[in-house]
């Protein structure tokens, strides 16, 4: 087990007197090859606290066989899992035991939960052994509605879409109830929490490094680099899984209806389940399909050397990628739902309506017909004075976790006055206590 300094002190008390604790995140969200934002928020969460804190970070995470790295302050644990069926560049933690042990091997202060399926309980369910552990959970995504309700009602149809939804609203309300704090990704995130009754919740807006996501990084022979044909056209550009939940199709789609005087081109930057189809629809069209791009360099070059930033997805939660690629000096042309319109207010981009591929098409033709360029300079101020990850990390430590370690002192103080209480003699019917 980890030793910290004044360890017999209470978690907030150290995290106050800048004592160093351990801390651990724990998610099924994380892959290697498949980017997102979670895999994004726990290596850039890894530099900041090792960087600027004393502190021990534990990270859990499926991976293809049991693996603890141990780096000084930071131990990365891979838990043996088999990849998700659509997803192969995912898995999915089902020996929850294994997580369990972890925990009570290195008796986390605080358990950080980045997904909502499985593990949540286990992180409940270590803190029932260990009740000191304060619980934080991120909820990243309004799973009920992007996820449950989306797949359910193109299988099984409207009503019965909903109702899975109005089932998904009460696992949710069950299991986030147990957490000391939760944290969304936006203001507009916590409306649903409230309306189950769980309130003792904060937004954390996530960032981007500005440095690396910069538009001196363009390179003029990226698109011939990717094989496509030289135009004075647009390069519109993706980066994000390329599957049915990011709406990857109606890129391709949308694709289809530019003029082809309008010498576009576009590449997607990503994989998954649908990368193959989409190459082979797209087969004749100048859209290229490299793949998912592990090397954060040079996925800011790719960027940086396109011209329009597109994406259909409905609902995002935050948009990491979209503020990467304004970061990268690229307007944004999206669909007006999830947290894209926050992302990309007037003057940044043009949205238009969930799954209309004419409308895409049209504010493509008509940003490119402006001044794109300035839309894309606009972007890049506005995240450099809006988002960073260090400002991310300070509100985390500033504010999420002391309250959360406030609702855990209180909780543990209520649970030994309980006990306490129920542990004294009953007095006698009509006794008098002096």
């Amino acid at each position: 087990m980890l030793q910290t300094t004044s360890a017999a002190l209470p978690a907030g008390e150290r995290l106050r007197a800048g004592a160093p604790l351990i801390l651990c995140d724990l998610t099924q969200s994380y892959s290697p090859a498949g980017g997102g934002g979670i895999s994004t928020y726990l290596r850039e969460k890894r530099d900041y606290v090792l960087r600027e804190t004393p502190h021990h970070l534990i990270q859990i995470v499926p991976g293809p066989e049991d693996r603890v790295t141990v780096d000084g302050r930071h131990v990365f644990c891979e838990v043996g899992a088999d990849p998700v069926r659509g997803s192969p560049n995912y898995r999915f933690i089902l020996r929850t035991r294994v997580v369990r042990d972890l925990l009570a091997q290195y008796r986390p202060d605080i358990i950080e939960s980045l997904c909502p399926w499985v593990l949540p309980w286990t992180a409940i369910r270590h803190r029932r052994a260990f009740p000191d552990t304060a619980l934080v959970a991120g909820y990243r995504t309004d799973f009920p509605n992007a996820h449950v309700y989306r797949v359910a009602s193109e299988k099984f149809g409207e009503t019965l879409g909903r109702g899975f939804r109005w089932l998904s609203y009460g696992y949710a309300e069950i299991t986030y109830r147990e957490f000391d704090w939760v944290y969304t990704l936006s203001e507009a995130a916590r409306v649903p929490l409230a309306r189950r009754g769980i309130r003792q919740t904060s937004s954390l807006p996530l960032g981007v490094d500005t440095t690396l996501f910069n538009p001196a990084r363009r390179d003029a022979g990226y698109r011939a680099e990717l094989g496509l044909p030289p135009g004075e056209g647009p390069l519109l550009a993706y980066a994000g899984r390329i599957d049915n939940e990011k709406r990857a199709d109606r890129l391709v789609q949308m694709f289809r209806r530019l003029p082809s005087d309008m010498d576009a081109a576009m590449v997607l930057i990503g994989d998954g389940k649908l990368r193959a189809p989409l190459m082979q629809a797209a087969s004749g069209l100048p859209i290229a399909f490299p793949g998912f791009e592990k090397d954060r360099a040079e996925l800011a070059r790719a960027l940086a050397s396109s011209d329009i930033y597109v994406s259909a997805m409905a609902d995002e939660t935050f948009g990491v990628s979209v503020l990467e690629a304004q970061a990268s000096g690229l307007p944004v042309v999206g669909v007006s739902g999830g947290a894209m319109p926050d992302r990309v207010p007037d003057g940044l981009g043009l949205l238009g309506p969930v799954d209309d591929i004419d409308a895409m098409a049209r504010n493509v033709i008509a940003l490119w017909a402006g001044d794109a360029r300035a839309m894309g300079d606009a972007a890049r101020t506005m995240v450099a004075a809006r988002y960073g990850w260090t400002r991310t990390f300070e509100r985390l430590f500033a504010e999420i976790y002391p309250n959360a370690l406030a609702v855990s002192a209180d909780r543990i103080q209520r649970r030994r006055a309980n006990r306490f209480a129920s542990g004294r003699p009953m007095l006698p019917a009509g006794h008098v206590a002096v």
